[in-house]
């Protein structure tokens, strides 16, 4: 946590998930404090990356309905680092991490159809060290959603 957040940012930072296009207007009458001081707070949280605004999509709306998680083992493992770079410019990637356990990267990757998934697949397969993957489909997602802030809310709030 970064030691220069206390209890108003976590709520205005509350306020965001539950509505990220509200207004700083609303949001400083809601928690009764001056525009200016939530001007100033969201300038703060935004340049240091604490919040991104960004409009979430439904990926099956909109026409992604091949949706999966790849686990990918690197060989050799001083190559991880550099195959992450590499799958990390792939525009399907929405997310991607160094796991622990048998792999060693894991993507969760947006795909149109399931053509497309097989050749990310290939794609996926020429980066330098890429050894194997392992490939999950997501047949129905139930949620996505963001930390649940009340999970550490007693950080900020004593």
């Amino acid at each position: 946590m970064d030691e220069r957040m206390d209890e108003l940012d976590y709520l205005i930072l509350r306020e965001l998930q539950k509505d990220g296009s509200m207004s700083l207007t609303v949001i400083a009458k809601k928690l009764k404090v001056s525009i200016g001081t939530i001007r100033n707070r969201m300038t703060r949280l935004t340049a240091d990356k604490t919040v991104q605004i960004i409009g979430r999509i439904d990926p099956d709306k909109v026409g992604f309905h091949a949706y999966a998680r790849i686990f990918i083992a690197v060989k050799p493992a001083k190559n991880i680092q550099a195959a992450a770079v590499k799958l990390a410019a792939f525009p399907e990637v929405s997310f991607l991490a160094m796991i622990s356990g048998k792999y060693d990267l894991e993507l969760n990757v947006q795909c149109r159809d399931n053509n497309h998934l097989v050749q990310l697949m290939e794609k996926i397969h020429t980066v330098d060290s890429v050894y194997e993957t392992d490939t999950n489909m997501y047949l129905k997602v139930f949620k996505i959603a963001q930390p649940d802030l009340d999970l550490v809310k007693d950080i900020w709030v004593k």
